[in-house]
């Protein structure tokens, strides 16, 4: 249960060297409205990137900046909070399923007290290109030629949404060092070489350090969320939405909220 009364699925939530830069994914969805309703009211941020990815629904966000506007189904929202952002996230009652997903980037210090930025992708804007029996939504990083729309991250992260065909095989070549994570949204298939286990909806999983990473399914599609970055391989102090290198800078971080000097942006 996270922010007023949020139902959520944490697919991670720790800061783990095989995770880095990656912080926390969590997976929303539901088709009650008392689950997600209530949403995610007014809170701060500071140090960290949020990449919200909704398959379902509509949220409303607005922010200390004078920022505002809709997230709808298909549509990113890629939020860089940066030296400190106050923001709400709050979903609209939908007939049917509500849904996606929010997954937090570290910054490395060098970045963390950058000014705030928001890159709002529309689903229209992001290319969807077919490789053997794969279909591949790339909305961050880039695959046979073709790149995503968002660009210029200090920690080359890749983000990929990905279905494989029945009976289909997916080789992908990553950068060597970056760490790699999958997560399953629908269907089942093979992770590995050897064929062994056969995993579905809601497995996570972590890939060895390599160059190439091969995906395969044999009697249902497969549709997962395929991500990786550049480790910052720096210490990690984390309370709540705030994430720094120190406790010292923590705690300077929520004195500032208390008082009213969060806010930074120089513009």
């Amino acid at each position: 249960m996270e922010g007023a009364g949020v139902k959520l699925k944490r697919a991670f939530g720790q800061d783990h060297p095989k995770l880095d830069p990656f912080l926390l994914l969590d997976d929303f969805h539901s088709d009650n409205p008392e689950d997600y309703i209530a949403g995610f009211p007014w809170h701060p941020h500071r140090g960290i990137e949020t990449i919200t990815y909704m398959l379902h629904g509509k949220i409303k966000h607005e922010d200390s900046l004078g920022n505002a506007g809709v997230i709808e189904s298909g549509d990113v929202q890629w939020m860089t909070a940066g030296n400190g952002i106050i923001h709400q996230e709050m979903p609209e009652r939908a007939e049917g399923l509500m849904g996606g997903f929010q997954l937090w980037a570290n910054l490395p210090s060098s970045h963390k007290m950058m000014n705030p930025r928001y890159r709002d992708i529309k689903k229209e804007d992001i290319p969807e290109i077919e490789v053997g029996g794969a279909k591949i939504k790339i909305i961050c990083g880039e695959v046979k030629g073709t790149k995503g729309p968002v660009q210029d991250i200090i920690t080359e992260p890749e983000y990929l949404d990905i279905t494989i065909t029945q009976d289909s095989e997916f080789v992908h070549r990553v950068k060597k060092g970056h760490n790699v994570f999958a997560y399953v949204i629908q269907g089942e298939g093979y992770f590995n070489l050897e064929h062994n286990p056969l995993l579905n909806k809601d497995n996570l999983i972590l890939f060895e350090d390599g160059d190439v990473i091969k995906i395969s399914t044999e009697d249902s599609l497969l549709r997962f969320l395929l991500i990786s970055g550049k480790p910052i391989g720096e210490p990690v102090a984390w309370h709540g939405p705030i994430v720094m290198n120190t406790q010292e800078e923590i705690r300077t971080a929520f004195t500032e909220y208390r008082e009213g000097t969060f806010i930074r942006y120089t513009g």
